[in-house]
């Protein structure tokens, strides 16, 4: 990562180091979570529901931050307050085996990622405009790589003192980034109008935006119906330990943050936004097909490390596209507008495959979902093409006078 001069003021290394805890205190549980709400006595469905639950806070509350943070020029804040709902989300899981409080609880884990629209907007603005899908490549280098030692901490806890020790190192790494995000650097632009009631219809209405974040949806279906969701459970009909789930997502984890940077800040300017985004969903979908022909857990970990490639290839142009062509005082809805659509995918996802092992049978549901993912990069391939997105968007300047307040 290349810190220029005149960078060294924003303590970006700083900001890497609490977005990695943030999502490191997230993640801990997902390898175990689906198997531990099952293993409560949870069905198919009702794990899918909890699961799911995450991703619906997310989409509900998404818009409203990033709406709060643009009206307020505020970002700091909203971080501090999601890394303390992680705490207590952690925390509270912890504390109770009852199935409806871990529902709550993960509502809450939800509105704590809500906050994500914060860091990676706060982040951006360290960067010149030009280089916002290199900015998105490092910030989603340092999710994956939060995420993917969450992850792996996780199962090793889990499988050396309990599930629960999974959600206790999650609330204490969250408390770590807690701290540490009160000497991140807030900056705004101290002359940017305050957003208005105009401007988040216009926001709203962005074609650019609107299609990236349909994708984004179906992206994220992919993700939270197979290596966030029911990969694992498969995983352990094959014979895997709560370690093994570990690293099986680590695995999968791992290829994503390393596409992510390469992707964001490499590829994408070689091959073109377009065709890097249809690759990731390619690889993404072919080898969630593969999911259920796979007979021995090595080989279920490396189809799901290939598709990881893919995740990774995705995620931050489709994220880059939503705000690079965004004034920055509608930057922040602007993401907030794409984080809270692609919750919705969050929640079909896990939800789609519980119905699908209660009603057809997960080898079924992975088949279905991979496909799916095929045939997104299709129409990948029209839709962006159809919205020309290979070049940046030009924002219409709107006149304050003729504005009302929120």
């Amino acid at each position: 990562m290349n810190i220029t001069p005149e960078r060294t003021q924003y303590r970006i290394p700083l900001f890497c180091g609490v977005t990695m805890l943030f999502w490191f205190s997230m993640y801990t549980c997902v390898p175990i979570l689906t198997a531990y709400v099952m293993d409560l006595g949870a069905s198919n469905q009702m794990a899918g529901v909890i699961v799911g639950m995450y991703g619906l806070s997310q989409m509900l509350l998404r818009i409203p931050v990033g709406v709060v943070s643009d009206r307020l020029h505020k970002r700091k804040m909203f971080i501090i307050a999601g890394l303390l709902f992680s705490v207590f989300s952690g925390m509270g899981i912890l504390l109770t085996q009852e199935l409806n409080w871990i529902l709550f609880l993960r509502i809450l884990a939800g509105a704590a990622a809500a906050t994500w629209v914060d860091f990676t907007i706060l982040f951006a603005s360290y960067y010149p405009k030009n280089d916002t899908t290199g900015a998105m490549g490092t910030i989603s280098m340092y999710n994956s790589i939060g995420q993917m030692l969450g992850i792996l901490c996780g199962g090793w806890f889990a499988d050396h003192y309990g599930w629960e020790s999974a959600f206790l190192i999650g609330a204490v790494v969250g408390f770590i980034g807690m701290l540490g995000a009160y000497f991140i650097v807030e900056k705004f632009e101290e002359d940017a109008p305050k957003l208005t009631l105009q401007g988040v219809m216009e926001v709203a209405r962005d074609r650019t935006l609107l299609t990236v974040s349909f994708l984004a949806i179906l992206f994220q279906i992919l993700t939270f119906a197979t290596v966030f969701g029911f990969t694992p459970v498969y995983a352990g009909s094959l014979g895997a330990t709560k370690l093994d789930m570990g690293l099986l997502t680590f695995a999968s984890t791992l290829p994503t943050a390393i596409a992510a940077w390469v992707g964001g800040k490499y590829i994408a300017r070689k091959l073109g936004e377009r065709k890097v985004i249809i690759l990731g969903f390619v690889l993404s979908g072919v080898f969630t097909i593969l999911i259920p022909f796979t007979q021995t857990l090595w080989i279920l970990i490396l189809t799901q490390a290939i598709a990881g490639f893919g995740r990774g290839f995705t995620s931050p142009v489709l994220m880059s596209l939503s705000i690079k062509h965004m004034e920055p005082g509608k930057r922040a809805t602007a993401m907030g507008f794409y984080q809270a659509i692609y919750g919705l995918g969050m929640f079909i996802g896990p939800l789609f495959m519980g119905l699908a092992g209660d009603w057809l049978t997960l080898h079924e549901g992975f088949v279905i979902v991979g496909a799916f993912g095929c045939a997104t990069a299709l129409l990948s391939y029209v839709m962006l093409r159809s919205a020309r997105l290979e070049g940046p968007s030009v924002s219409v300047p709107v006149k304050p006078k003729i504005e009302k307040p929120i």
